[in-house]
């Protein structure tokens, strides 16, 4: 049977006992993208009453609309277990517990758009907002057809013609419901916030003749709501400003893949959570800085066989001048940190379009800056040369534009040293183990970091990253740098850049410099971080700080 697309259509009216910040988190970080993670749940909207004041007043303030795929998921546990109470989060019925909720199911019936209409699901439009009339009419027994008829030979094409239409969508009851409901019509129009309604071409659409004949002889009851879009989802959390209220407290989901942190007196709030890839990889995240939803925002790409945490020197000295407080950071986890690295090989380009997905998930257009180490340099260099669109520009560090010779055979006995070793976690699973991780962390930095007494825990704690790394998931990660080359795109790239390098970094200080002035028309700016090796961010983390700030300025 051919799938039927509808709608998941949602009133909501908060009880003064619930505060507004909790609603606002709750419904944007946890709610909604809880929703657009179901591969059936297209997208979703929030949108706020206008019409309050008028013949609105009483009814619900907020409505949110979910475009489905296929009604009949909508029956099936994948969806009906999110409204199980054992499933729920506490906070989600505490927070249920004090809203008055309408939820209604539609079939589609029909649609028509404008040439200038735009899907809002897609991140490139992103801020452009939209007013929403939502109409619902129920019919005079047996005058279904007449309904359809009017809308499809009239009123549609009468409201084209409204300064500002954008689309138009018709909806019925769903059959899902087996009419245990009464048969309800929904017409949802849509318009751009500059616009006609109530002008000359409006009027003339709902007044006449066969409009008034409608309105008397077929419409039994009608109802009339006025919107504006106040929120579009993804299919992960994204919103700062619902953590900016301090009087909130920390979120854990209960699969403890989501937590969220107020802002605080001495930080912004904090998100960590996850996407998953279209190959079904998660990814997790950590989303902190400015809470404005259109602050700059800056992704940080890790090296092989650590976690985001070897940014968290840099972030403290980068954020001490207020200059930066604008930013946004997302860093991530790269594949290979787990054993749940995907079906397919590893490569550079693969992690460029990771950083394109995690982008896509949180519905940012564009990175003000992505900025990367090692395989993470890599990374970013790989995604500024084929997706310039995406990036205002990259810091790429201590990396190659092409793979070295010999990498294969060096990783290798990397790989080889792990294995036999055969360290494994308190899970069970084989895990990188000392002798490797300390091999790396001595070769990463220079013997002078470990003569700086508040320095070595930092670096244990890198070596501690690399220990845990799942083996698995290095041997797959690794590959990816085996064998690579981005310097045929070199000479013809558009977005401004910078290398960076630690000056005890073997020869890459070398190659770095020859990378630089090759790359685009004009070279890229070159910077050398004294008595550091292979992660800067981490020895130097002052020195790496004012070196991307200089640059972004």
């Amino acid at each position: 049977m051919a799938p039927t697309p509808g709608i998941l259509y949602v009133t909501m009216q908060p009880q003064p006992s619930l505060p507004a910040s909790q609603f606002q988190d709750w419904y944007n970080n946890e709610h909604g993208p809880g929703r657009l993670r179901l591969r059936f749940c297209e997208n979703g909207f929030r949108y706020r009453a206008t019409d309050l004041e008028g013949p609105g007043k009483g009814l619900p303030e907020w409505m949110a609309v979910y475009d489905i795929t296929d009604m009949a998921e909508m029956t099936k546990e994948t969806y009906l277990r999110l409204r199980r109470t054992d499933v729920q989060s506490q906070r989600e019925r505490d927070t249920m517990a004090q809203i008055k909720v309408d939820r209604r199911l539609f079939d589609l019936v029909s649609s028509r758009e404008a040439k200038e209409f735009r899907r809002l699901e897609e991140v490139g439009a992103e801020g452009e907002g939209n007013v929403l009339v939502a109409v619902s009419i129920t019919v005079v027994p047996g005058k279904e057809k007449e309904l359809d008829k009017w809308y499809d030979e009239e009123h549609i094409e009468m409201l084209s013609k409204v300064p500002g239409w954008l689309r138009t969508r018709r909806f019925v009851t769903s059959s899902i419901l087996d009419g245990k409901e009464p048969v309800e019509y929904l017409a949802l129009h849509e318009y751009a916030p500059k616009n006609g309604l109530g002008g000359e071409e409006f009027k003339a659409a709902t007044s006449t003749p066969w409009a008034k004949d409608v309105s008397t002889s077929v419409v039994q009851e009608k109802k009339r709501r006025m919107y504006d879009l106040y929120y579009t989802f993804g299919p992960a959390p994204r919103d700062l400003s619902a953590l900016s209220n301090k009087e909130l407290v920390p979120f854990t989901s209960t699969d403890g893949l989501t937590r969220t942190f107020p802002a605080t007196a001495s930080s912004d709030g904090t998100i960590e959570s996850y996407i998953t890839t279209k190959d079904g990889v998660d990814l997790p995240f950590r989303l902190e800085g400015s809470s404005d939803p259109n602050a700059p925002c800056i992704v940080l790409s890790n090296c092989i066989l650590v976690t985001h945490g070897i940014w968290d020197g840099f972030l403290t000295s980068f954020f001490s001048p207020p200059q930066n407080s604008k930013y946004r950071i997302l860093r991530y986890l790269t594949r290979g940190r787990s054993s749940a690295y995907g079906s397919q090989p590893i490569t550079v380009d693969v992690l460029a379009s990771d950083i394109i997905t995690l982008l896509d998930a949180l519905r940012i257009p564009k990175a003000d800056a992505i900025i990367g180490v090692s395989l993470g340099g890599a990374t970013v260099l790989c995604t500024a040369l084929k997706y310039p669109d995406r990036v205002g520009a990259f810091v790429s560090c201590d990396t190659s534009a092409k793979s070295p010779e010999g990498n294969k055979k060096t990783w290798s006995d990397r790989i080889a040293v792990a294995e036999q070793e055969g360290a494994t976690a308190q899970t069970g699973e084989k895990v990188v183990g000392e002798k490797l991780a300390e091999m790396t962390v001595r070769r990463w930095f220079v013997p002078q970091s470990y003569e700086i007494p508040d320095l070595v825990p930092e670096l244990e704690r890198v070596k501690e990253m690399v220990r845990t790394n799942s083996l698995e998931g290095f041997k797959k990660s690794v590959q990816a740098l085996w064998e690579y080359d981005l310097t045929p795109l070199m000479n013809g790239a558009k977005v401004k850049g910078c290398f960076v390098v630690g000056s005890g970094d073997g020869v890459l200080p070398t190659g770095m410099k020859k990378m630089a002035e090759g790359y685009g028309e004009k070279g890229a700016e070159y910077v050398v971080i004294e008595g550091a090796g292979h992660l800067p961010m981490v020895e130097k983390p002052r020195e790496f700080a004012e070196a991307v700030t200089k640059f972004l300025c």
